[in-house]
């Protein structure tokens, strides 16, 4: 929210008060602008689901009062700590839905309960307009209890379309990818907030990028990020594997970067202590790093290899490419240039020497 507050020095005399409510005024939107104020709801609880929607969340900023939206999304998604400085969003709502497995307790918006204070929250926003980045009817009946004007949604199934009344209406994808990214495209363009998918793009902030630019400057070439972190444990390739592949890496000549946040400091330690003591001067870990800071980590390196996690998603948004151990999960297709499945029936069945195979063809591509 724009604010604005005399500091002590000037005081409150008639001129300082006629600057504040100057100030104050140039925050709110002009009289004429015609455009509906603007909330988001964002259904997916990851890091990777938020990337993917960044760019369309822009542009409907972009066709909003203000210039400016609203996001609703899950804490999970750390969508504060990625886009809550943005000049294009007005506020970001959490929407304590359904938390992570690991966190074993019950969302305060979750039953009907949980919906009723969520629409309640949204009524106070005084909205023109609600965008549902979902297909479920339960964020459908949010959006109509909360009494937003227009409501928008993907609307495959006919339970939401009930609580909806602005289409067209999209079908539910039924592809071999992940379906998050391919739904919100198709929703995008039918509705004509662009004319084709956009591939998801991030910028960290210049001066995080400097700041590991500095503290990555002597790690040996090319530099691998490792994303060692996931969600939920059925994700996880083995921390024996990535401390073999860095073995292999570090014995080519290149530097590898162990990657996560608080909750993969013991798996980054878990690797280092795999790895010889004479090959760890090639070998960083990086747990500390806030998440744009991580997201700058990934940009200084030169390529990402991890587990379907949020943070490979980000190293393709900041152009590195990236490998993510897939096994049979639906694949992930949201940037065909930068993002790489390595897939298996299993993901056992993904081997060190595979993934190295990938890695050399990409640096000899990189090269040709």
């Amino acid at each position: 929210m724009c604010q604005f507050q005399p500091s002590a020095e000037e005081g409150v005399g008639q001129g300082k008060i006629a600057g504040y409510l100057s100030a104050h005024l140039s925050c709110m939107s002009s009289p004429s602008d015609t455009r509906p104020r603007t909330v988001v709801l964002l259904q997916y609880a990851g890091i990777g689901d938020l990337v993917w929607h960044i760019p369309y969340f822009k542009l409907i900023a972009d066709q909003s009062q203000g210039g400016r939206v609203t996001v609703v999304a899950q804490p999970s998604t750390l969508t504060r700590a990625f886009i809550g400085k943005e000049p294009w969003v007005e506020e970001v709502i959490d929407h304590d839905h359904r938390p992570r497995r690991g966190e074993k307790r019950r969302g305060k918006h979750a039953g009907f309960a949980g919906m009723w204070r969520m629409a309640q929250q949204l009524k106070a926003g005084r909205f023109d307009r609600i965008i549902l980045f979902s297909g479920r009817p339960s964020r459908g009946l949010v959006a109509w209890l909360s009494g937003i004007r227009i409501r928008q949604g993907f609307g495959y199934r006919f339970l939401q379309r009930m609580f909806l009344n602005s289409g067209p209406y999209i079908e539910a994808y039924k592809g071999p990818s992940l379906a998050v990214y391919p739904e919100a495209s198709a929703f995008m363009v039918a509705h004509g907030y662009c004319p084709e998918p956009i591939v998801p793009h991030l910028q960290p902030p210049t001066e995080l990028l400097a700041q590991m630019q500095t503290r990555l400057a002597n790690m040996p070439r090319p530099l691998y990020a490792f994303a060692i972190g996931t969600s939920e444990t059925h994700k996880q390739w083995g921390i024996q594997n990535f401390a073999d592949l860095a073995c292999a890496l570090i014995a080519q000549g290149a530097g590898v970067m162990l990657l996560g946040g608080p909750a993969e400091v013991q798996t980054a330690k878990d690797i280092e202590a795999l790895i010889p003591e004479k090959a760890r001067h090639a070998l960083t870990l990086v747990t500390d790093a806030p998440v744009l800071g991580s997201a700058a980590t990934l940009q200084v390196a030169d390529f990402c290899v991890g587990n379907d996690t949020g943070m490979v998603n980000v190293a393709a948004a900041v152009g590195r490419p990236s490998f993510v151990i897939i096994g049979s999960r639906p694949t992930l297709d949201q940037d065909p240039q930068n993002m790489r499945n390595v897939t298996a029936a299993h993901l056992s069945d993904i081997t060190v020497e595979r993934v190295l195979g990938l890695l050399r063809e990409a640096r000899h591509g990189e090269h040709a």
